[in-house]
Protein backbone atom coordinates (compact mmCIF):
# COMPACT_ATOMS: atom_id res chain seq x y z
CA UNK A 1 0.00 0.00 0.00
CA UNK A 2 1.37 3.12 -0.75
CA UNK A 3 0.10 7.01 -1.59
CA UNK A 4 0.84 7.84 -5.11
CA UNK A 5 -0.78 11.39 -5.40
CA UNK A 6 -1.35 13.91 -2.87
CA UNK A 7 -3.70 17.39 -3.70
CA UNK A 8 -4.26 19.96 -1.28
CA UNK A 9 -6.88 22.84 -1.55
CA UNK A 10 -6.74 25.27 1.29
CA UNK A 11 -5.20 23.14 4.14
CA UNK A 12 -2.99 25.05 6.62
CA UNK A 13 -0.61 27.06 4.66
CA UNK A 14 -1.30 25.94 1.60
CA UNK A 15 -3.67 27.31 -1.11
CA UNK A 16 -3.09 24.67 -3.36
CA UNK A 17 -0.56 21.56 -3.42
CA UNK A 18 0.30 18.79 -5.51
CA UNK A 19 2.80 15.85 -5.30
CA UNK A 20 3.21 12.99 -7.06
CA UNK A 21 4.73 10.05 -4.58
CA UNK A 22 5.72 6.16 -4.85
CA UNK A 23 7.18 3.30 -3.26
CA UNK A 24 10.12 3.32 -0.72
CA UNK A 25 11.29 6.31 1.26
CA UNK A 26 10.76 9.62 0.51
CA UNK A 27 11.72 12.75 2.70
CA UNK A 28 10.22 16.70 3.02
CA UNK A 29 13.08 18.72 4.31
CA UNK A 30 12.96 22.46 5.03
CA UNK A 31 13.64 24.55 8.22
CA UNK A 32 10.89 24.45 11.19
CA UNK A 33 7.54 26.50 10.22
CA UNK A 34 8.07 26.12 6.40
CA UNK A 35 4.98 23.24 5.71
CA UNK A 36 6.45 20.25 5.96
CA UNK A 37 4.69 18.76 8.70
CA UNK A 38 1.07 20.04 7.10
CA UNK A 39 1.95 17.35 4.13
CA UNK A 40 2.34 14.19 6.12
CA UNK A 41 -0.23 15.30 9.05
CA UNK A 42 -2.53 15.58 5.52
CA UNK A 43 -1.81 11.82 4.72
CA UNK A 44 -2.67 10.60 8.33
CA UNK A 45 -5.66 12.73 8.71
CA UNK A 46 -6.66 10.66 5.13
CA UNK A 47 -6.19 7.38 7.03
CA UNK A 48 -7.89 8.58 10.65
CA UNK A 49 -10.29 11.46 9.95
CA UNK A 50 -7.74 13.18 12.81
CA UNK A 51 -4.77 15.20 13.31
CA UNK A 52 -1.90 14.19 15.47
CA UNK A 53 -1.39 17.50 16.21
CA UNK A 54 -4.80 19.53 17.18
CA UNK A 55 -7.91 18.43 18.60
CA UNK A 56 -10.35 19.76 16.61
CA UNK A 57 -10.29 20.18 12.38
CA UNK A 58 -10.76 24.60 12.87
CA UNK A 59 -7.09 24.93 12.56
CA UNK A 60 -6.52 22.89 9.32
CA UNK A 61 -8.37 25.27 7.19
CA UNK A 62 -6.08 27.71 5.79
CA UNK A 63 -6.87 31.60 7.39
CA UNK A 64 -9.99 33.34 5.61
CA UNK A 65 -11.34 30.08 3.62
CA UNK A 66 -14.28 28.06 4.51
CA UNK A 67 -12.87 24.90 4.04
CA UNK A 68 -9.86 22.47 3.09
CA UNK A 69 -10.05 19.90 0.53
CA UNK A 70 -7.38 16.97 1.05
CA UNK A 71 -7.26 14.21 -1.92
CA UNK A 72 -5.03 11.43 -1.92
CA UNK A 73 -4.99 8.67 -4.15
CA UNK A 74 -3.78 5.28 -3.03
CA UNK A 75 -2.59 2.63 -4.90
CA UNK A 76 -2.58 -1.44 -3.17
CA UNK A 77 -2.77 -4.68 -5.33
CA UNK A 78 -1.90 -2.14 -8.74
CA UNK A 79 -5.45 -0.64 -7.94
CA UNK A 80 -5.49 2.29 -7.25
CA UNK A 81 -8.62 4.33 -5.00
CA UNK A 82 -8.65 7.98 -5.18
CA UNK A 83 -9.90 9.18 -1.50
CA UNK A 84 -11.19 12.98 -1.31
CA UNK A 85 -12.20 14.85 2.27
CA UNK A 86 -13.80 18.26 2.43
CA UNK A 87 -13.48 19.54 6.13
CA UNK A 88 -16.14 22.22 6.92
CA UNK A 89 -15.31 23.47 10.67
CA UNK A 90 -18.41 24.13 12.40
CA UNK A 91 -20.08 21.71 10.05
CA UNK A 92 -20.54 18.23 8.67
CA UNK A 93 -17.49 17.32 6.67
CA UNK A 94 -17.74 15.36 3.39
CA UNK A 95 -16.20 12.28 1.90
CA UNK A 96 -15.59 10.59 -2.02
CA UNK A 97 -14.46 7.64 -2.62
CA UNK A 98 -13.45 6.98 -6.33
CA UNK A 99 -15.57 10.08 -6.66
CA UNK A 100 -18.99 9.01 -5.64
CA UNK A 101 -20.16 10.27 -2.26
CA UNK A 102 -20.03 8.22 0.99
CA UNK A 103 -22.95 8.12 3.46
CA UNK A 104 -20.13 9.30 6.46
CA UNK A 105 -16.75 10.63 6.22
CA UNK A 106 -15.63 7.03 8.22
CA UNK A 107 -16.93 4.96 5.69
CA UNK A 108 -13.74 5.68 3.89
CA UNK A 109 -11.89 4.27 6.83
CA UNK A 110 -9.32 1.39 5.84
CA UNK A 111 -8.74 2.42 2.67
CA UNK A 112 -5.84 4.30 3.64
CA UNK A 113 -3.75 2.88 6.80
CA UNK A 114 -1.14 4.37 8.05
CA UNK A 115 1.23 4.66 11.15
CA UNK A 116 2.65 7.64 12.23
CA UNK A 117 5.85 8.70 14.21
CA UNK A 118 6.11 12.25 15.83
CA UNK A 119 7.40 14.56 18.79
CA UNK A 120 4.26 14.74 19.96
CA UNK A 121 4.57 10.96 20.51
CA UNK A 122 6.34 11.44 24.39
CA UNK A 123 2.96 12.01 25.35
CA UNK A 124 1.92 8.01 25.05
CA UNK A 125 4.29 7.55 27.98
CA UNK A 126 4.21 10.32 29.95
CA UNK A 127 0.81 12.35 29.61
CA UNK A 128 -2.64 12.07 30.53
CA UNK A 129 -4.14 8.46 29.96
CA UNK A 130 -6.38 9.80 27.05
CA UNK A 131 -3.32 9.51 24.80
CA UNK A 132 -3.01 6.18 25.51
CA UNK A 133 -6.91 5.57 24.93
CA UNK A 134 -6.67 7.47 21.81
CA UNK A 135 -3.62 4.97 20.64
CA UNK A 136 -5.45 2.02 21.29
CA UNK A 137 -8.80 2.91 19.96
CA UNK A 138 -7.30 4.63 16.33
CA UNK A 139 -5.52 1.04 16.15
CA UNK A 140 -8.12 -0.70 16.91
CA UNK A 141 -10.07 1.44 14.21
CA UNK A 142 -7.63 1.10 11.48
CA UNK A 143 -7.28 -3.01 11.79
CA UNK A 144 -11.25 -3.36 11.85
CA UNK A 145 -12.93 0.20 10.67
CA UNK A 146 -16.67 -1.02 12.00
CA UNK A 147 -15.27 0.50 15.01
CA UNK A 148 -15.46 3.60 14.50
CA UNK A 149 -19.05 3.13 14.35
CA UNK A 150 -18.74 1.16 18.07
CA UNK A 151 -16.69 4.17 19.44
CA UNK A 152 -19.07 6.80 17.76
CA UNK A 153 -22.28 5.20 19.60
CA UNK A 154 -20.62 5.30 23.14
CA UNK A 155 -19.33 8.88 22.38
CA UNK A 156 -23.14 9.60 21.73
CA UNK A 157 -24.52 7.78 24.61
CA UNK A 158 -21.73 9.08 27.42
CA UNK A 159 -23.02 12.81 25.76
CA UNK A 160 -26.64 12.20 26.50
CA UNK A 161 -26.03 10.50 29.87
CA UNK A 162 -23.70 13.27 31.14
CA UNK A 163 -26.36 15.80 29.79
CA UNK A 164 -28.91 13.76 32.55
CA UNK A 165 -26.28 13.31 35.19
CA UNK A 166 -25.58 16.95 35.06
CA UNK A 167 -29.41 18.35 34.74
CA UNK A 168 -30.05 15.84 37.72
CA UNK A 169 -26.99 17.16 39.98
CA UNK A 170 -28.17 20.98 39.31
CA UNK A 171 -31.57 19.94 40.26
CA UNK A 172 -30.55 18.22 43.31
CA UNK A 173 -28.35 20.04 45.07
CA UNK A 174 -29.20 23.84 43.97
CA UNK A 175 -33.07 23.70 43.39
CA UNK A 176 -33.41 20.98 46.57
CA UNK A 177 -35.54 19.06 44.68
CA UNK A 178 -35.76 15.47 43.59
CA UNK A 179 -34.21 15.05 40.33
CA UNK A 180 -36.37 12.40 37.65
CA UNK A 181 -34.02 10.15 36.90
CA UNK A 182 -36.39 7.37 35.04
CA UNK A 183 -34.07 7.37 31.99
CA UNK A 184 -31.00 6.74 33.78
CA UNK A 185 -31.37 3.08 34.04
CA UNK A 186 -31.75 3.50 30.07
CA UNK A 187 -28.49 5.13 29.08
CA UNK A 188 -27.09 2.90 32.00
CA UNK A 189 -27.69 -0.02 29.45
CA UNK A 190 -26.46 1.59 26.35
CA UNK A 191 -23.90 2.54 28.14
CA UNK A 192 -22.52 -0.71 29.60
CA UNK A 193 -23.62 -2.71 25.95
CA UNK A 194 -21.48 -0.54 23.41
CA UNK A 195 -18.87 0.28 26.58
CA UNK A 196 -18.55 -3.55 27.00
CA UNK A 197 -17.66 -3.85 22.84
CA UNK A 198 -15.13 -1.08 23.31
CA UNK A 199 -13.69 -2.79 26.50
CA UNK A 200 -13.47 -6.33 24.65
CA UNK A 201 -11.63 -4.87 21.82
CA UNK A 202 -9.34 -2.72 23.85
CA UNK A 203 -8.23 -5.67 26.48
CA UNK A 204 -7.85 -8.23 23.16
CA UNK A 205 -5.62 -5.68 21.29
CA UNK A 206 -3.67 -4.78 24.70
CA UNK A 207 -2.75 -8.84 24.78
CA UNK A 208 -1.57 -8.95 21.24
CA UNK A 209 0.40 -5.38 21.97
CA UNK A 210 2.33 -7.04 24.68
CA UNK A 211 5.02 -9.00 23.28
CA UNK A 212 5.45 -6.92 19.98
CA UNK A 213 6.07 -4.28 22.56
CA UNK A 214 8.64 -6.25 24.56
CA UNK A 215 10.34 -7.37 21.44
CA UNK A 216 10.80 -3.33 19.79
CA UNK A 217 12.07 -2.26 22.73
CA UNK A 218 14.72 -4.69 23.83
CA UNK A 219 15.84 -3.87 20.03
CA UNK A 220 15.82 -0.10 20.18
CA UNK A 221 17.56 -0.12 24.05
CA UNK A 222 19.34 -2.18 26.60
CA UNK A 223 18.23 0.23 28.64
CA UNK A 224 15.45 -0.23 31.31
CA UNK A 225 12.58 -2.90 30.83
CA UNK A 226 11.07 -5.17 30.12
CA UNK A 227 8.17 -3.40 29.18
CA UNK A 228 5.11 -4.30 30.75
CA UNK A 229 1.39 -3.00 29.50
CA UNK A 230 -1.59 -3.22 32.04
CA UNK A 231 -5.15 -1.82 30.99
CA UNK A 232 -6.96 -0.28 33.77
CA UNK A 233 -10.34 -1.21 33.73
CA UNK A 234 -12.91 1.70 35.99
CA UNK A 235 -15.14 -0.72 35.58
CA UNK A 236 -13.01 -3.04 37.94
CA UNK A 237 -9.84 -0.82 39.32
CA UNK A 238 -8.81 -3.75 41.57
CA UNK A 239 -8.49 -6.34 38.72
CA UNK A 240 -5.37 -6.37 36.97
CA UNK A 241 -6.90 -8.62 34.42
CA UNK A 242 -10.22 -8.15 33.38
CA UNK A 243 -12.40 -10.24 31.63
CA UNK A 244 -12.44 -9.59 27.78
CA UNK A 245 -15.63 -11.62 27.54
CA UNK A 246 -17.95 -8.98 26.41
CA UNK A 247 -21.08 -10.06 28.39
CA UNK A 248 -18.93 -10.32 31.55
CA UNK A 249 -17.43 -7.12 30.88
CA UNK A 250 -21.43 -5.49 30.18
CA UNK A 251 -22.27 -7.07 34.00
CA UNK A 252 -18.93 -5.36 35.40
CA UNK A 253 -20.38 -2.14 33.73
CA UNK A 254 -23.86 -2.24 34.88
CA UNK A 255 -22.58 -3.12 38.92
CA UNK A 256 -19.93 -0.71 38.61
CA UNK A 257 -22.26 1.75 37.72
CA UNK A 258 -24.61 1.22 40.27
CA UNK A 259 -22.20 1.68 42.74
CA UNK A 260 -20.74 5.09 41.21
CA UNK A 261 -24.58 6.31 40.94
CA UNK A 262 -24.76 8.61 44.29
CA UNK A 263 -21.25 9.85 43.27
CA UNK A 264 -22.01 10.66 39.95
CA UNK A 265 -24.80 12.51 40.93
CA UNK A 266 -22.96 14.44 43.23
CA UNK A 267 -20.69 14.91 40.50
CA UNK A 268 -22.70 14.89 37.41
CA UNK A 269 -20.11 13.36 35.18
CA UNK A 270 -20.13 9.74 34.64
CA UNK A 271 -17.19 8.05 36.53
CA UNK A 272 -17.45 4.33 35.03
CA UNK A 273 -16.79 3.22 31.42
CA UNK A 274 -14.07 3.05 28.43
CA UNK A 275 -13.19 7.08 28.79
CA UNK A 276 -12.26 6.30 32.39
CA UNK A 277 -9.72 3.31 31.76
CA UNK A 278 -6.37 3.76 31.45
CA UNK A 279 -3.28 1.99 29.91
CA UNK A 280 -0.74 1.20 32.37
CA UNK A 281 3.09 1.16 30.79
CA UNK A 282 5.48 -0.04 33.62
CA UNK A 283 9.00 -0.74 32.92
CA UNK A 284 9.32 -3.83 35.05
CA UNK A 285 7.13 -3.26 37.88
CA UNK A 286 7.86 0.29 37.97
CA UNK A 287 5.74 2.96 35.70
CA UNK A 288 7.11 4.70 33.10
CA UNK A 289 5.45 7.58 33.29
CA UNK A 290 7.39 8.46 36.73
CA UNK A 291 10.62 6.49 36.32
CA UNK A 292 11.33 6.07 32.83
CA UNK A 293 14.81 8.49 31.39
CA UNK A 294 14.07 10.38 28.90
CA UNK A 295 15.76 7.64 26.46
CA UNK A 296 14.01 5.38 27.72
CA UNK A 297 10.62 7.14 27.47
CA UNK A 298 11.43 7.53 23.83
CA UNK A 299 12.31 3.95 23.29
CA UNK A 300 8.51 3.00 24.92
CA UNK A 301 7.02 5.31 22.29
CA UNK A 302 8.89 4.06 19.68
CA UNK A 303 7.85 0.37 20.44
CA UNK A 304 4.77 1.03 20.56
CA UNK A 305 4.65 2.67 17.34
CA UNK A 306 6.02 -0.31 15.49
CA UNK A 307 3.85 -2.81 17.71
CA UNK A 308 1.33 -0.84 15.78
CA UNK A 309 3.26 -1.61 12.54
CA UNK A 310 3.51 -5.03 12.96
CA UNK A 311 -0.12 -5.60 13.77
CA UNK A 312 -0.87 -4.14 10.91
CA UNK A 313 1.17 -5.40 7.93
CA UNK A 314 0.66 -9.05 9.65
CA UNK A 315 -3.26 -8.23 8.48
CA UNK A 316 -2.01 -7.90 4.96
CA UNK A 317 -0.60 -5.12 4.03
CA UNK A 318 2.50 -2.33 5.45
CA UNK A 319 0.29 0.41 6.15
CA UNK A 320 2.42 3.66 5.09
CA UNK A 321 4.60 4.91 7.33
CA UNK A 322 4.89 8.81 8.52
CA UNK A 323 8.14 9.66 10.59
CA UNK A 324 7.59 13.52 11.18
CA UNK A 325 10.67 15.39 12.21
CA UNK A 326 11.45 12.53 15.01
CA UNK A 327 14.89 12.16 14.20
CA UNK A 328 16.06 15.31 15.84
CA UNK A 329 14.36 13.95 18.72
CA UNK A 330 16.68 10.88 18.86
CA UNK A 331 19.76 10.29 19.54
CA UNK A 332 22.27 8.79 17.17
CA UNK A 333 22.09 4.96 17.98
CA UNK A 334 18.28 5.41 18.40
CA UNK A 335 18.26 7.03 14.95
CA UNK A 336 19.68 4.08 13.58
CA UNK A 337 17.83 1.41 14.97
CA UNK A 338 14.50 2.70 14.31
CA UNK A 339 16.05 3.47 10.39
CA UNK A 340 17.28 -0.14 10.18
CA UNK A 341 13.27 -1.16 11.26
CA UNK A 342 11.51 0.77 8.86
CA UNK A 343 13.20 1.03 6.20
CA UNK A 344 11.97 -1.88 4.52
CA UNK A 345 8.18 -0.77 4.72
CA UNK A 346 6.45 -0.26 1.28
CA UNK A 347 6.50 3.66 1.69
CA UNK A 348 8.06 5.58 4.38
CA UNK A 349 7.42 9.10 4.27
CA UNK A 350 9.88 11.44 6.59
CA UNK A 351 10.41 15.39 7.60
CA UNK A 352 13.00 16.87 8.86
CA UNK A 353 14.25 19.99 9.50
CA UNK A 354 18.25 19.32 7.89
CA UNK A 355 19.16 16.36 5.44
CA UNK A 356 21.81 15.26 8.65
CA UNK A 357 19.15 14.12 10.80
CA UNK A 358 18.07 11.54 8.26
CA UNK A 359 20.13 8.02 8.70
CA UNK A 360 21.41 6.97 5.95
CA UNK A 361 19.62 4.44 5.76
CA UNK A 362 16.80 6.35 4.92
CA UNK A 363 17.78 8.13 1.87
CA UNK A 364 15.33 8.44 -1.37
CA UNK A 365 13.06 11.11 -3.43
CA UNK A 366 13.38 14.61 -1.60
CA UNK A 367 11.55 17.04 -1.64
CA UNK A 368 12.35 20.41 -0.46
CA UNK A 369 10.04 22.91 1.72
CA UNK A 370 10.24 26.38 1.95
CA UNK A 371 7.87 29.61 2.25
CA UNK A 372 4.91 27.61 1.24
CA UNK A 373 6.58 25.57 -1.83
CA UNK A 374 7.18 22.46 -2.76
CA UNK A 375 9.97 21.43 -5.17
CA UNK A 376 11.29 17.72 -5.85
CA UNK A 377 15.04 17.74 -5.87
Amino acid sequence: MYVSHLQLADYRSYETAHLELGPGVTTFVGPNGQGKTNLVEAIGYVASLGSHRVATDAPLVRKGADRAIVRAAVVKDDRQAVIELEINPGKANRARLNRSPATRPRDVLGVLRTVLFAPEDLALVKGDPGERRRYLDDLLVARAPRLAGVRSDYDRVLKQRNALLKSASAQFFKQRSEPDLSTLDVWNEHLAEAGAELLAARLALVAELQPLVAKAYSELTTSGGPPVLHYRCSAAPDDPHPPADRDRLADLMRSALAEARTAELQRGVSLVGPHRDDLLLNLDDLPAKGYASQGEAWSYALALRLSAFELLRADGDDPVLILDDVFAELDTERRRRLAEHVRHAEQVLVSAAVPEDIPAELQGARFRVRDGAVERE
